[in-house]
């Protein structure tokens, strides 16, 4: 959505810095991203220039071109390319061609007519077309999984479940928030254990050489309604504060979680009644921790504006030496501000979309306080890169 933004406008955009940041996105979403821009009209030198090299920059287009054949044919056309050979035939006229070179290619043009060959396609590709087939759901899981991704093989575990198949997916291998959504998909009875000990592994994982080291540390911690977030990314927001919510446990020597909501186990979390941060934060400082981390979208609507005021008594009033180090975190970015919402100005905010990255934006926030110097922050980052 920023990107969007930023392309539709027409000042002067950093094409380098666009292009290191659709480097970064999964590709699915850079081919929605390319075919927004085409409904909006955005077909400007710039932007044809950012899917011009984008596209000369993929590793694999053929498999792009069957994986997403709708988005690499929208791309292609939007920034006016011409594609010699194999590829140009197969996104504009596959008939043309009674066979191809390219592997992927071929293995395509063959599912058409043989079902061993859909097996060899990617997840999405191959369901469609045994979908067309008329192949049994059970039948097509047990021959497709070996081929599944990571992530597939979690999305896909309850509903191939149901049909007696077995994923094999390692939730304990999964980044947090992915498995934390996972955990939030599913019906609050099946939340068990297994979950459970998953969360923990992972959240011990990312912790790393830091695990008990933060001291006392309470969170605050967003369940509130609007912890739903949107219907494209449905809960999202509660997902980064599940995920957190675990980290801080491994990362803590002593460690309590304050939600909103009052409820003492996180995996019944849902998102659910007002945003009564104020009073939450009063409980967290009574308690006098070393760290208070607050995980919240920035809404704050029970009273409106309590959890400003509280942080600005407490920030000028009762702890002007800062001895507890605050920091608020927001996992709900506005596009259309280019930031995230801060609950005070007394304490720093930092946006957060992966619980991974909760330690480094810490340290960050800590270097804005002055609680450490530049020094310890450099120290810090060099051993977290090199520990990558």
């Amino acid at each position: 959505m920023i990107i969007r933004n930023v392309l539709r406008e027409r000042g002067p955009v950093d094409g380098g810095l666009v292009a290191w940041r659709l480097g970064r996105m999964r590709p699915g979403r850079v081919y929605r991203l390319f075919q927004e821009l085409r409904r909006d009209g955005v077909n400007n030198r710039r932007t044809r220039a950012i899917v011009r090299d984008w596209l000369g920059g993929r590793a694999d287009l053929a498999f792009d071109a069957v994986k997403y054949r709708a988005g690499v044919k929208a791309a292609v056309r939007h920034a006016h390319l011409r594609l010699e050979g194999e590829l140009g035939d197969f996104l504009f006229a596959p008939r043309r061609r009674a066979r191809f070179e390219t592997e992927i290619l071929e293995v395509w043009r063959r599912a058409h007519y043989e079902n061993a060959a859909l097996y060899e396609l990617p997840y999405t590709v191959a369901e469609g077309f045994a979908a067309r087939r008329g192949i049994s759901r059970a039948v097509f899981l047990e021959r497709i999984t070996p081929r599944l991704t990571r992530l597939e093989r979690l999305r896909l575990t309850e509903s191939a479940r149901r049909k007696g198949v077995d994923t094999q997916a390692d939730l304990a291998a999964m980044p947090l928030v992915r498995l934390a959504s996972y955990a939030l998909a599913l019906p609050a009875a099946k939340r068990g254990a297994d979950i459970e000990a998953a969360l923990r592994a992972s959240a011990a994982r990312a912790a790393g050489a830091n695990a008990g080291t933060w001291g006392d540390v309470v969170a605050v911690l967003d369940d509130s309604f609007s912890s739903y977030g949107s219907p494209v990314k449905r809960r999202r927001p509660l997902a980064v504060a599940l995920g957190c919510h675990y980290l801080l446990g491994a990362l803590a020597g002593n460690y309590q979680a304050l939600w909103l909501s009052g409820r003492s186990d996180p995996l019944r979390a849902r998102p659910v009644g007002p945003t009564g941060l104020g009073q939450r934060i009063i409980d967290a400082l009574e308690l006098r921790p070393e760290r208070l981390v607050i995980i919240s979208d920035g809404w704050d609507n029970a009273p409106p504006g309590l959890a400003a005021e509280v942080l600005r008594v407490w920030r000028r009033k009762l702890d002007p030496g800062k001895e507890v180090s605050i920091v608020h975190l927001n996992p709900v970015y506005d596009a259309e501000r280019f930031e995230v919402r801060r609950l005070s100005p007394m304490v720093p905010t930092a946006g957060i979309r992966d619980a991974e990255d909760l330690p480094a934006l810490v340290e960050l926030a800590s270097f804005a306080e002055g609680r450490t110097g530049l020094a310890e922050l450099k120290a810090y980052l060099a051993d977290r890169a090199a520990r990558r």
